[in-house]
């Protein structure tokens, strides 16, 4: 039986630049949707999927993510003397416990496979997931966790995936695929971001991995591949043969919030599941048919 899944690699050094202004000061992980920031919808997805280790790899400018994750006795003494027992629960409830959460840094941005080769010491030899926050998945059953479901039968290397028009694989890794049962999907290889005229199908990775220790294997080579970059793609490809992989389409709806259009879709569809927000919401945006 596989070694259960219980460490999360959050990759969180990114400048964020495609929200400047906006992120010149604070961490784009920490941009809200709704009312919460990325990265906290990340953690409870992993807490969902019984995650019980939180690794964050961090850079500068970083430290207000940090301080999210820590106690706020001012604010909560106050919430507490004002009555706000609702508040408490909100800024309280999701936090990891004492020891849950560790940092390290990544001093260069030298891609998706350096950031999680930079995790290799605390992540150890055990299977672990990795959580791109900018991806956030809305589902009934946390994305990971239907992913830590389909590993507790396969083992071995298991990714998110979504079918993309063929003119976008250019922008993502995409899988050469051996067998296609239509939820899951084996595959024989790996491309990162070919070109349309030679992608072996339209099935891409989206930001979640569940990863056999052997990758790293590879990440120690410290091997640039497509844009001069670390890719993880790369390490991934490299167990081929020898460690079993597999893509799951989720059952939920992704959204690309390192995109600024992404990210509007997100706050609307977070906010048309809040059930004291819904009606306004739609409200608001009948308001906007007569400008389309």
């Amino acid at each position: 039986m596989p070694q259960r899944v219980s460490k999360a690699v959050f990759p969180v050094a990114g400048m964020g630049t495609r929200f400047l202004p906006a992120t010149k000061a604070m961490p784009k992980e920490m941009l809200p949707v709704v009312d919460k920031p990325l990265i906290q919808y990340a953690v409870e997805e992993a807490q969902e999927a019984g995650i019980e280790h939180f690794i964050f790899v961090t850079g500068r400018g970083k430290s207000a993510l940090e301080d999210h994750f820590d106690s706020a006795p001012d604010l909560e003494r106050t919430l507490k003397e004002r009555g706000k027992v609702d508040l408490i629960e909100a800024v309280t409830s999701w936090m990891p416990k004492s020891g849950q959460i560790s940092y390290t840094r990544q001093h260069e941005p030298l891609g998706l496979g350096h950031a999680v080769w930079c995790a290799r010491d605390l992540v150890e030899n055990e299977p672990f997931a990795v959580i791109l926050p900018d991806d956030l998945i809305l589902a009934k059953v946390s994305c990971l966790k239907q992913m830590v479901d389909v590993h507790a039968e396969t083992g071995g290397n298991v990714v998110a995936v979504i079918d993309v028009p063929p003119e976008h694989t250019r922008r993502y890794g995409i899988l050469d695929v051996e067998a296609d049962h239509g939820r899951l999907v084996r595959a024989r290889g790996l491309v990162e971001k070919p070109d349309p005229a030679v992608a072996p199908s339209t099935i891409s990775i989206t930001g979640r991995y569940i990863l056999h220790p052997a990758v790293f294997e590879y990440l120690n080579k410290q091997a640039a591949g497509a844009g001069n970059e670390i890719q993880l793609t790369d390490a991934i490809q490299a167990t081929m043969g020898r460690i079993p992989f597999h893509g799951l389409r989720f059952d939920g709806h992704r959204f690309d919030c390192g995109d600024k259009v992404g990210f509007l879709h997100a706050n609307i569809a977070y906010a048309l599941e809040r059930p004291g927000m819904r009606e306004q919401v739609i409200e608001m945006l009948r308001s906007f048919q007569s400008q389309l």
